[in-house]
């Protein structure tokens, strides 16, 4: 309950901040991530595209929408948004991992795979390991022996994109495994450890 508390105390702070500031793109951007990480999907849509729309040179920034496109099941909108993050942030591991994602779930993995686009100097170990399962290179074992060795965030961040891998390869059991222990074990103050609470909680994983 602190947990829901606290974001539901940021949601009426943004609600505030935009009162006062109602063109205030970058408030908008903020309150769209909290009504996410509240699991207000179409919610957080409207915030992203109300900061777009006063504010269009955003638009290659905006990666918190890709993501809720995802979840809101718009696909298409999802892997045209990671597209143009890739514009700005080429060497994003996590654009391109969930332009995939999107992409399997409209035309497959085979063709997801297919047209990953190249990302070769994400900073991270661990995400260049997830890049590399995703493209075919390595496999789930190596992602989870290189988590381990980068301490609580490598170790969510491998169960998070094992989870999603095997989310888009059909195999609900396994994704439900890791997602879930990202979301419960691995806690950290990051947008994607609140993106494993939505997506467990969405799935009916709790």
């Amino acid at each position: 309950m602190l947990f829901a508390n606290s974001l539901e105390n940021q949601l009426q702070q943004w609600n505030e901040v935009i009162s006062k500031q109602p063109n205030n793109p970058n408030a908008y951007v903020r309150r769209g991530m909290v009504q996410f990480q509240l699991a207000k999907i179409e919610e957080s849509i409207d915030d992203f595209d109300t900061a777009e729309k006063l504010d269009d040179r955003i638009k290659p920034y905006l990666w918190q929408r890709g993501l809720s496109y995802y979840y809101a099941d718009r696909f298409a909108e999802g892997a045209q948004q990671f597209e143009i993050d890739l514009t700005v942030n080429s060497q994003d591991v996590e654009e391109t991992v969930w332009r995939y994602l999107c992409m399997a779930r409209l035309v497959g993995v085979t063709e997801a795979r297919n047209n990953l686009l190249t990302v070769k100097n994400d900073p991270r170990l661990i995400m260049r390991s997830v890049y590399d399962l995703f493209a075919g290179y390595c496999t789930p074992d190596d992602v989870f022996n290189i988590g381990k060795t980068e301490g609580n965030k490598g170790k969510f961040y491998s169960h998070l994109y094992l989870g999603l891998y095997y989310e888009a390869e059909n195999n609900l059991p396994l994704a439900q495994e890791y997602i879930v222990k990202a979301a419960d074990k691995y806690k950290l103050d990051d947008y994607m450890w609140y993106l494993a609470q939505v997506h467990k909680k969405l799935r009916g994983w709790i």
